[in-house]
C-alpha cells in the first residue's frame, strides 16, 4: 500500500516537473519570422541589439519580453494640404511615402513604435513639400519633364482651361514633377536624424487639385469660355445663315427678273407676229378679216346669261342681220 503511494507521488511529482519545464520552455523560446526584426527587452530596457536573423531565439522567461518590428516597405499617408504655388494658385497636394525600420534599437529609443514614427514623418515631410510646392510653378509640379505632348492633349487642355498659362501644355519644362518628387525625398531624407532608425525610400504627389474656392472660380471660367465660344460659333452660323439667305433671294430675284423679260420678250414677239397674221389676213380679204373678228368678239362680249338691249340697226349685229336662212 505504501509502495502504490509513493509511486503514485513520483509520478505527479514527475508530471509536475515535465509541465513547469515545459512553461518554462515556452517562456523563454520565441520565433522570429522572415519578415520581422525583434527586440529583447528587460524591464522595458533593450537587452543587446536587434534580432534580425529568422529562427528559433531564446530569452529569460518570465523577466524579459520581446518587441516586434516589420522589416518590410510601410506606407505612410500624409493629410491633404492647401499650399500655394509660387504662380500664387491655391493647391490641394496629398502625398504619399514609403519607409522602412532599418535600426530597431534606435527606433525603439527615438520613437518607440509606428504610431510615433508617422507622426515624425508627418511633420519632416509635410514641411518640406510645403518648402518645395511653395517655391515651384505649377505647370512643373503638373507635368514631368520627360512628357511628350500630343495634338490630342493640346486639344484637351484648350477645352478645359485654354486661356490659363499655368496649366499651359505649350510651356517649357525645367524641373518637372519626377524631379520634383526626387528633391523632396532627398531634401526628408536629410531632416531625417539616424537617431530614428527609419529609412525613408519613396516620397511621391498622389493627388493634386485646386483648392474648393479657386475650383469653382476655375469651373465657372470654363464655363464662361465655352459659352463664349459656343456664342462665337452661333454668330457665325447666324452670319453664315444670313449670306446664303441672301444670296439665295438674289439668285432668286435674278431668275425672276430674267424670266420676266423673255417672258414681255415672247409676248411682244407673238403680238407681232399676230399683228402681221392679222394684217396680212385684211389685206387678203377686208370683209372675211372683219367678219370674223367680229365673230370672234362674241363670245367674249356675250356669256351664257349674258342679257343685252340694242337696236337691230346696231352696226354690231349687221352680222345676223344679213344672215339669210
Amino acid at each position: 500500500m505504501k509502495f502504490t503511494l509513493l509511486k503514485s507521488a513520483a509520478l505527479s511529482f514527475l508530471l509536475l516537473g515535465f509541465v513547469v519545464v515545459g512553461l518554462f520552455f515556452s517562456a523563454s523560446v520565441f520565433f522570429v519570422d522572415e519578415a520581422e526584426q525583434a527586440l529583447v527587452l528587460q524591464f522595458g530596457k533593450p537587452v543587446g541589439d536587434a534580432i534580425t536573423t529568422p529562427g528559433i531565439h531564446f530569452k529569460t522567461p518570465f523577466i524579459q519580453e520581446v518587441r516586434r518590428y516589420d522589416k518590410r516597405l510601410i506606407a505612410w499617408d500624409g493629410a491633404p494640404n492647401q499650399i500655394p504655388t509660387r504662380g500664387r494658385e491655391f493647391i490641394s497636394i496629398d502625398t504619399t511615402a514609403r519607409w522602412r525600420i532599418v535600426d530597431a534599437l534606435q527606433f525603439l529609443k527615438s520613437v518607440r513604435d509606428e504610431s510615433g514614427a508617422q507622426t515624425r514623418l508627418d511633420d519632416i515631410i509635410d514641411s518640406v513639400v510645403r518648402d518645395k510646392i511653395s517655391s515651384t510653378e505649377l505647370t512643373e509640379i503638373v507635368r514631368s519633364k520627360d512628357w511628350e505632348v500630343t495634338e490630342e492633349d493640346l486639344e484637351r487642355a484648350d477645352v478645359v482651361a485654354p486661356e490659363d498659362e499655368s496649366v499651359s501644355l505649350t510651356t517649357e519644362i525645367k524641373v518637372g514633377r519626377n524631379t520634383l518628387t526626387k528633391s523632396i525625398l532627398e531634401e526628408a531624407s536629410k531632416n531625417m536624424p539616424e537617431l530614428y532608425g527609419i529609412e525613408l525610400v519613396d516620397v511621391r504627389i498622389k493627388r493634386l487639385n485646386y483648392i474648393p474656392s479657386v475650383r469653382e472660380q476655375v469651373f465657372q471660367r470654363m464655363i464662361s469660355e465655352r459659352q463664349r465660344v459656343a456664342a462665337e460659333f452661333r454668330s457665325e452660323g447666324q452670319g453664315e445663315a444670313s449670306r446664303i439667305t441672301g444670296d439665295t433671294s438674289r439668285q432668286l430675284s435674278e431668275i425672276r427678273s430674267e424670266a420676266k423679260r423673255k417672258a414681255e420678250v415672247i409676248r411682244g414677239e407673238a403680238d407681232a407676229e399676230a399683228t402681221r397674221i392679222y394684217n396680212n389676213a385684211y389685206e387678203e380679204d377686208e370683209e372675211f378679216y372683219t367678219l370674223m373678228r367680229t365673230l370672234e368678239s362674241y363670245p367674249e362680249t356675250l356669256g351664257p346669261q349674258t342679257e343685252i338691249l340694242i337696236s337691230s340697226e346696231s352696226e354690231y349685229f349687221n352680222v345676223l342681220r344679213n344672215l339669210t336662212p
